[in-house]
């Protein structure tokens, strides 16, 4: 989990707040809310989960309760990857 949670965390970071403090983000924080991502990123970050984790996220998974925290991205990888 902890892994999963340091690459997730390490591609927002990279991508798209480049430059700031690992503690601009927060794992419960909505992105969407706190603008660092948009309807563009979150399909960056679901394309990121697809090819590093081998997971095929379907349209219906493409969901905020899925999307929009570091911790929900964490938990829907282990959820589908039966962790």
């Amino acid at each position: 989990m902890d892994d999963i949670r340091q690459q997730v965390r390490t591609m927002i970071l990279t991508k798209f707040l480049e430059g700031q403090p690992a503690s601009m983000l927060k794992d419960e924080v909505s992105l969407e809310r706190s603008h660092i991502v948009d309807s563009v990123r979150a399909l960056e970050i679901i394309l990121f989960i697809e090819e590093t984790y081998g997971i095929q996220v379907e349209n219906d998974d493409a969901i905020p309760e899925n999307f929009d925290t570091v911790s929900n991205i964490v938990g829907y990888v282990q959820r589908k990857r039966g962790q």
